[in-house]
């Protein structure tokens, strides 16, 4: 089959969009990938398999998708652009990532009438809700979130089949759109196994904090992704661990933020902030790392999803410490990998760090409880095969 995937931005990198595309070609099927460009010097490329077809954007394009649901003007634009890609590369099937290109697609595909597949990365309207521009004027003004949420649930129920990353989130839809169960599947994020078995150890960097005890966080430093709470708690933590050190590896718009929390609590002995670093060198950070953390704010979106980093993590045998956002809250307990702290709640974060601290067979059994998780059910050679077999039998 001839897969056309659709992604409104550029490409690489997007290791999902990646790992989806390269499991439907060892399938045997042809994946065609529009993204878009804002340099006329990158041209088409073959990436593993995949053929990127990029497609010129600019600035203002960019601009226009955060209105893509109160004016036409940006599905108008991507229509065109999808149009053109479909039918050059006389596609079979088409395959969108996320839904803010969605209007623009089935637009594109009203005279084709081909299969289509919505894969759901997030709840967008949900996470709109939480971005500092519609915080104020003039977004808040301008977007709805819940114009987006009724947009969601119309292209829910357009399309072919739907995928999503969890399965809190599969509930969340069914009981919201009311459609058949056997409409939507769950293609969770996962790692490939060449993620742990096939890592290049950065010794300097296991070296730099061989005298430290380490908690790890990885990936977007957005402030709903929780990280005040882990500063905070090195208030408490550093008075029973001296040696104890936070490092973050990752970046958002809003870290000086966080800088200055770290500041004002003159904990800039204890939080070393790495920046982002080339995905090669987390299994480094990893193997570094005493305890690992995903201290979400819990929401609608967070509460439906959990996050790449964590079975990163656990492939590595380490322990996790989780907020109580329930999807990750009922994987870390189910797996028994790790332990769970109050949202937003330093001292319970804290406690739970000394536990694990004094502790080091708890650390031990529960990273290996999560490697054996991983190894035996959620990689990504195992949780694809749902993805593979709606292919196999996507209506044509």
């Amino acid at each position: 089959m001839r897969i056309g995937m659709i992604l409104d931005k550029t490409f690489p990198p997007d290791p999902r969009v990646e790992n989806e595309a390269i499991s439907l070609i060892k399938q045997g099927h042809e994946v065609f990938l529009f993204c878009l460009k804002y340099h006329k010097n990158e041209g088409d490329v073959l990436i593993n398999g995949i053929r990127v077809n990029r497609y010129q954007s600019n600035k203002f394009e960019y601009k226009l998708s955060a209105l893509a649901y109160t004016f036409p003007f940006y599905t108008v634009i991507m229509a065109n652009k999808i149009t053109h890609f479909l039918k050059k590369h006389r596609i079979e099937a088409i395959h969108m990532h996320d839904m803010r290109i969605a209007e623009a697609v089935f637009r594109a595909n009203k005279s084709l009438k081909l299969p289509t597949v919505l894969d759901l990365h997030d709840n967008m309207p949900e996470i709109m809700k939480l971005y500092a521009h519609l915080q104020k004027f003039p977004g808040k003004q301008l977007i709805s979130p819940k114009k987006w949420k009724q947009k969601e649930e119309e292209f829910i129920h357009k399309a072919t089949k739907i995928i999503t990353v969890s399965q809190e989130f599969i509930e969340e839809v069914v009981e919201r759109t009311k459609i058949s169960r056997d409409k939507i599947v769950l293609v969770p994020n996962t790692v490939h196994q060449s993620f742990y078995k096939e890592a290049k150890i950065d010794n300097s960097i296991v070296d730099s904090y061989k005298n430290d005890f380490v908690i790890l966080y990885l990936g977007d430093t957005g402030l709903r992704r929780g990280l005040q709470t882990a500063i905070e708690s090195l208030l408490i933590l550093k008075e029973k661990i001296p040696n104890v050190k936070l490092v973050i590896v990752g970046i958002s718009s809003t870290d000086p933020i966080l800088k200055q929390q770290v500041i004002d609590l003159k904990l800039e002995n204890h939080i070393d902030f790495k920046g982002w670093q080339d995905v090669s060198l987390f299994p480094s950070y990893i193997v570094a790392s005493s305890v690992c953390i995903s201290p979400l704010h819990r929401n609608i979106q967070h509460d439906v999803a959990y996050a790449n980093k964590l079975f990163q993590y656990m492939s590595f045998g380490k322990p996790v410490l989780v907020s109580d956002a329930i999807a990750q809250k009922n994987l870390i307990e189910k797996t028994n990998s790790g332990l769970v702290h109050f949202e937003k709640n330093a001292r319970d974060f804290a406690q739970k760090v000394l536990q694990l601290y004094a502790d080091p067979a708890l650390r031990n059994r529960l990273g290996s409880k999560g490697k054996q998780f991983v190894e035996e059910e959620f990689c990504w050679e195992k949780t694809s095969e749902k993805l593979i077999a709606l292919y196999k039998n996507l209506p044509k």
